[in-house]
């Protein structure tokens, strides 16, 4: 769905939509007001110069509803989006895209808390799995897990690289007991069932290579995925300004 909102103008009829507030001088809507807009959605809150600026509270007519800040007529700042499928986002904006740090609540009860970029997990965050309790705590890529990071479970965790979201060269498994098994993870082909309608005989898999066991050791993220976990906080840190 879009969450844009409607630009309280009808271009066809030149239909402005039903308000109730304040105005400047020049007969904008500036101040506190209620407006019912053209498409059916209704805003209350602040105006300033004919544009929503300010606190307010929008609701769509889909049922969405959001309450925050408001920039130029665009989410800006600090608010809280309600969806219509049941997910929740809480945090900053830019532009009307959730960009900066913010929770997001999604309607399987998965949360993720971390970084955003123009809708999309970008920087440090954790991913939470409502059923299992699993979480990935690390460095998210255009949406998707990357460079360092870890899953951690209930009595075990993994820490290594992360590609394309899913765990990538060497890693290694910390458990409860006080053990680690360290290894790598390796691209590896496993043939498919017999009598599968498909071209390829094979498909790739990932396959975890144990190396070695060891006592609990300090694991730091390498150091080319420290550089790409900088390099994409500074990228969000530019596109933000």
């Amino acid at each position: 769905m879009s969450d844009a909102g409607s630009e309280e103008f009808d271009d066809e009829r030149g239909y402005l939509g039903e308000y109730e507030g304040d105005r400047n001088e020049a007969g904008e809507r500036h101040g506190v007001g209620k407006a019912v807009l053209p498409n059916g959605d209704i805003y209350q809150g602040q105006y300033e110069n004919g544009k929503r600026s300010g606190q307010g509270t929008y609701r769509f007519k889909n049922g969405a509803r959001y309450v925050g800040d408001y920039y130029q007529n665009m989410r800006h700042g600090q608010g809280i989006f309600y969806y219509p499928d049941g997910s929740k986002y809480e945090g900053s904006w830019a532009e009307d895209l959730r960009q900066g740090h913010g929770v997001y609540t999604y309607p399987n009860g998965d949360t993720y808390d971390g970084e955003w970029l123009r809708h999309i997990r970008h920087g440090h965050g954790i991913y939470l799995y409502h059923e299992t309790g699993s979480k990935y705590k690390g460095s998210w890529v255009n949406g998707k897990m990357e460079t360092a990071g870890e899953f951690i479970h209930s009595n075990h965790r993994y820490q290594g690289n992360f590609a394309n979201n899913h765990p990538s060269g060497p890693g290694k498994y910390v458990f409860d007991t006080g053990c680690e098994q360290h290894g790598e993870y390796r691209q590896a082909e496993q043939d498919r069932a017999e009598g599968e309608e498909d071209e390829a005989a094979s498909t790739t898999v990932l396959k975890w290579i144990p190396k070695c066991v060891t006592s609990l050791t300090l694991w730091t993220p390498t150091k080319e995925a420290s550089v790409r976990e900088e390099e994409a906080v500074s990228a969000e840190d530019e596109a933000g300004n």
